[in-house]
């Protein structure tokens, strides 16, 4: 009853905060974003495909940063280049192949 008595309370505080074509507008932008970047994900979005964007996303961040890239050339004693081109490689699958998928029959 507790759970239930604090769900109610917290619904009334968003009630006052926002109005239903708030609530309505906030979802429509959610969703156009969702469809125009891969990386934000959906509701159907699976844990390998969220951990290979966020894989991506990081490769991309080391090789978009130049002091980054520097970083990691002299840490594992490379060229910038050859760095780079890792990066490019690990970007393929960067969480390995993707899991067989479950026939629904």
């Amino acid at each position: 009853t507790k759970l239930i008595l604090l769900d109610s309370l917290l619904q009334e505080r968003l009630d006052k905060v926002f109005k239903m074509g708030d609530r309505y507008n906030i979802l429509s932008q959610m969703e156009h974003l969702q469809s125009k970047y891969m990386g934000t994900g959906h509701a159907d979005t699976t844990k390998f495909e969220w951990a290979t964007n966020q894989h991506r996303d990081t490769f991309a961040s080391l090789m978009g940063h130049y002091d980054l890239t520097n970083h990691l050339a002299i840490a594992e004693n490379e060229s910038k280049a050859r760095i780079k081109f890792n990066l490019l490689e690990k970007m393929l699958q960067p969480c390995g192949p993707p899991p067989e998928k479950k026939s629904e029959d």
